[in-house]
């Protein structure tokens, strides 16, 4: 079980002192089975009048902050010691009433799945269903794990992963055309495909590391985002379009939400003159124990979001 040590740092700063209204922080990763947290800390510069502690309506961790000063920058540092136990492609389990496509949720399941089986982008001309039925086999059975990987590690394969700082995430379709995108718009796209197939889907940001030299990873120096799809037998597994990982091995999970707007680092508004930002700096590291090596230095596509009292910045 590797021991890790994540650094999430992101400052902003600003021409003149501004003031800054409530923030929401979201980088502390979800506690688990797999993912035991042994030392947590969050540093916030100028310190918040008042720091309070929530589970949103999906039980991630978020930290609200309110502040009563001005300050020419906003620095917030998450440390966070860790063990993970990662699980690999030949350990997820499927019952056998599932292991073959198409099959139906349990009665008991789906009351509960249904919002994450619920599509979130229009589709008139039935272009991601097509591609999405492009991985079930017409002529014979389909194994269910077969078709997620294959989904999974056909995105790494054919498609361009391009990082892109500007907020927001690309449909869909737009990435099936472009052939080219950002983590988060890869997993937007398979999250649409194997809804379209029905299965349960849900987004995750986290952070990615290098469990060792020989396996690189994209996504580095960055948070990340992925997929978890619900299989009965082994609950929610994930799936790294990005990478083609299919387990969590080198994933750390700290938001999981429905869509990507729900799971955003780092949001929150600032009040002050329109030419006040001047930039914003976001680095995150994660180191494993006994290793002198560090993820990947490729650049992920950044989802913190800064909304001001002029726009965003």
């Amino acid at each position: 079980m590797p021991l890790l040590t994540i650094r999430h740092l992101t400052e902003y700063r600003y021409r003149q002192p501004v003031s800054f209204g409530e923030h929401r922080i979201m980088m502390r990763p979800r506690e688990s089975f797999d993912q035991r947290l042994i030392e947590a800390k969050l540093e916030i510069d100028p310190e918040p009048r008042e720091l309070r502690w929530l589970h949103d309506v999906l039980g991630n961790s978020v930290a609200i902050a309110l502040f009563d000063r001005r300050a020419r920058s906003l620095r917030v540092m998450s440390e966070v010691t860790m063990d993970h136990a990662p699980l690999a492609q030949g350990e997820v389990d499927v019952e056998d009433y599932a292991r073959l496509f198409p099959f139906t949720y349990s009665s008991e399941d789906m009351p509960d799945l249904l919002r994450s089986i619920e599509r979130q982008h229009h589709d008139p001309l039935r272009i991601v269903d097509n591609w999405a039925r492009g991985f079930v086999n017409d002529h014979g059975a389909t194994d269910t794990i077969g078709l997620l990987t294959d989904m999974a590690t056909r995105i790494k394969r054919d498609f361009t992963y391009v990082p892109r700082q500007e907020k927001g995430t690309q449909t869909p379709i737009e990435t099936l055309n472009l052939r080219q995108g950002t983590c988060r718009d890869f997993a937007v796209l398979m999250i649409e495909a194997v809804r379209a197939l029905g299965f349960a889907a849900r987004f995750v940001s986290g952070y990615v590391y290098n469990p060792s030299a020989s396996e690189g990873r994209v996504g580095g120096g960055n948070t990340h985002a992925w997929v978890r799809i619900f299989l009965p037998g082994s609950g929610w597994v994930e799936f790294d379009p990005t990478n083609g990982i299919i387990g969590n091995r080198g994933l750390i999970r700290v938001a999981i939400a429905r869509d990507p707007y729900q799971a955003i680092p780092l949001s929150g508004t600032w009040s002050g003159f329109p030419s006040s930002f001047l930039d914003m700096h976001l680095d995150v590291s994660v180191r494993v124990a006994g290793s002198d090596a560090m993820p990947a230095p490729l650049h992920g596509a950044i989802n913190s979001r800064f909304a001001g009292s002029t726009g965003s910045a």
